[in-house]
């Protein structure tokens, strides 16, 4: 079942903002709240994340019905993604070395943010490549 294309992208906008405060401010338990909003939505897909839940029960019901839909695998990966980029910064914010927690978490950030201001899923492309390789391959 496609979802709502609206729900990934309100989701990469809250991450965007938990990133940034993250970066600005060094804190790790901020990061560990957002590695696990990825792996819940790595694990449940991105509806059951906390900000797609957050979407589907205040924001969506405020919006005129959805006009443009996705299938639901790409979004999931990309929150794999996000999962594996937050998890390396909070082993770097929390045992170190620092440099890769900055790291990480600014590239998850830029991801996100290239989601949430232009729609543009890093991760979603990822999954398309693999797709198309390993069909090629196959």
């Amino acid at each position: 079942m496609d979802i709502d294309v609206r729900g990934p992208r309100f989701g990469a906008a809250v991450t965007t903002v938990v990133l940034a405060v993250v970066l600005v401010t060094g804190n790790p338990w901020l990061l560990a709240w957002q590695t696990l909003a990825f792996a819940l939505g790595a694990a449940g897909g991105v509806g059951r994340s906390p900000y797609g839940v957050l979407f589907r029960r205040v924001v969506r019901p405020r919006l005129g019905p959805p006009t443009a839909f996705e299938a639901p695998e790409p979004p999931r990966f990309a929150q794999a993604v996000g999962l594996v980029f937050a998890g390396l910064g909070l082993v770097g914010y929390a045992l170190g070395p620092e440099w890769l927690g900055l790291a990480a978490t600014g590239a998850a950030l830029a991801a996100a943010f290239l989601n949430a201001a232009f729609g543009y899923c890093l991760g979603c492309e990822m999954f398309l490549l693999v797709r198309r390789l390993t069909v090629r391959a196959g």
